[in-house]
This record gives structure tokens, C-alpha cells and sequence, in this order.
């Protein structure tokens, strides 16, 4: 199912995508740290603020903690994906074993998959 052009990164190409992993780890820890003081619980008892503002609010919120779910996700995959750095498995589709390409791991260095196996996974 691997894109028959993916080639093995070099060796210059996987330190450049080991440091975008941990660039991106640092960045990830960041944002969810900085917002947590957003996503404290909306005080629904402030009496200078109006209904129409506590709605606004909580749904601020929730979009805000909707957002730092999805980081915390992305982050394990972060994670996972500098494990995988470690056990020299970095860069193989975890479907189909075949080299997952250089332009797919810059853009999206966490990726599991190759384009080929990406793609049938949301078809389904």
C-alpha cells in the first residue's frame, strides 16, 4: 500500500525530523500549560456579568478544552513517535511496514501511516 516513490530518510533528514519532534513536544507542553488558566470552571455567580456573557464564556471554555484535548492527544503522539525513534522504527507505517515519505513526516513528523494507508483508513 506505500507509495512506491517513498524513499529512506537520510540520515541528515531523520535528525532534522527528530528535532521537529522535539520542537514540537516543547511547543505542545507549552500551549496546554499557558492555557490552563483559561480553562478554569466559568464562575456562574458574578453579578456584573450578563447571561448572554456566562454562555459566551462557557462555551469559550469548552471550545478551550476541546482544543487542549486535542493537543494532549497529539502530544502522546509526539511521544509515541520519539519511542519509536529510540526502537529505530521511526519512519515505517505501522500497517503495512513500507517507509512512510520524507514530505509526509516534515509536515506531520508524529504520522503512524504512509499516504497510501492514511488515505484507506479514512475511506473507511
Amino acid at each position: 500500500m506505500a507509495s512506491p516513490q517513498a524513499t529512506e530518510p537520510t540520515d541528515v533528514e531523520r535528525d532534522e525530523l527528530q528535532r521537529d519532534l522535539e520542537t514540537l513536544r516543547g511547543e505542545l507542553r507549552d500551549a496546554i500549560e499557558g492555557s490552563e488558566q483559561d480553562a478554569r470552571p466559568v464562575e456562574l455567580d458574578q453579578p456584573a456579568v450578563g447571561r448572554v456573557s456566562r454562555i459566551d464564556a462557557i462555551q469559550q471554555q469548552k471550545m478551550l478544552e476541546a482544543n487542549r484535548n486535542a493537543q494532549r492527544a497529539r502530544l502522546a503522539q509526539v511521544h509515541a513517535a520519539l519511542d519509536r525513534f529510540a526502537e529505530d522504527e521511526y519512519g515505517d507505517c505501522v500497517a503495512c511496514g513500507e517507509t512512510i515519505g520524507f514530505a509526509r513526516l516534515k509536515a506531520r513528523p508524529e504520522s503512524l501511516y504512509c499516504i497510501a494507508c492514511q488515505s484507506a483508513r479514512e475511506k473507511r
